[in-house]
């Protein structure tokens, strides 16, 4: 089944690790098999992975894009994982731990990094929280 990605005027995009910009117009490009593939939205700098869900988030996006280090990127995310099980006690968020590591384990990067989005949301509102 083929992708659609409906670019805007400079929308960046990597495509197997390779960085794409488009041009100064809207665009669509057709993605005829399977390939590494992340939207400007979807990817995550270093210093951007700055909160134990975003530290989650990286080593998953970097196993995704860079085959040949995923073996230190998943250890990586055991740890960051393991350390946010340990002090997450709502049961929703865990069972979205146990979706993302289960998608990780079976190789399936990208459904692990839209599901890890969720953890952001829930990250989020317990920072925003004030008693």
């Amino acid at each position: 089944m083929a992708l659609k990605l409906s670019l805007k005027p400079g929308e960046k995009f990597v495509v197997n690790g390779a960085v794409i910009a488009n041009g100064d117009r809207r665009s669509s490009l057709v993605i005829q098999n399977k390939v590494s593939i992340l939207r400007e939205k979807d990817i995550m700098r270093e210093q951007d992975a700055n909160t134990p869900a975003r530290r989650i988030y990286f080593p998953i996006m970097l196993c995704y894009l860079d085959p040949d280090g995923r073996s230190k990127y998943i250890e990586e995310f055991i740890t960051r994982m393991t350390e946010f099980m340990s002090v997450v006690e709502d049961p929703e968020t865990k069972k979205n731990c146990v979706e993302i590591s289960q998608d990780v384990m079976n190789s399936h990067y990208y459904k692990a990094l839209m599901t890890c989005k969720k953890l952001f949301v829930f990250e989020q509102k317990r920072l925003d929280y004030v008693p």
